[in-house]
């Protein structure tokens, strides 16, 4: 298995699985050393985010985030992104996540990688 490096790399929301926060308008910068990953996110209806991950051996990222979206509520939770190689060499994250704050709901989206 090649190991996926997420160091520079930028995304954008694709897919969410309901009219939430996530939006094609919204930005997320990845940055890597080792097992860590970590980066920030904002855009569309996010005003500033926050994520730290773990890279696992398949290329899985378990992760912790934390935003601030428009109407000023503070959201937080857990999430386990799976990687996709797309065809031209960008990656797809299909996430699969869990609120631990307000309603405490899961769902699913997905974010795929865009030039600088």
């Amino acid at each position: 298995m090649v190991n996926i490096n997420y160091d520079n790399k930028y995304f954008i929301g694709v897919e969410n699985y309901d009219d939430g926060d996530l939006t094609r308008e919204t930005v997320f910068r990845y940055r890597q050393k080792g097992q860590v990953v970590w980066g920030s996110f904002e855009g569309g209806k996010v005003l500033h985010g926050n994520f730290v991950a773990k890279l696992l051996e398949d290329n899985r990222l378990e992760m912790s985030w934390q935003y601030l979206n428009k109407s000023h509520q503070l959201h937080h939770g857990t999430c386990i992104s799976t990687p996709e190689v797309l065809p031209n060499g960008r990656l797809r994250l299909h996430e699969s996540w869990q609120l631990t704050t307000g309603e405490r709901h899961a769902g699913t989206s997905v974010v795929q990688e865009v030039g600088t």
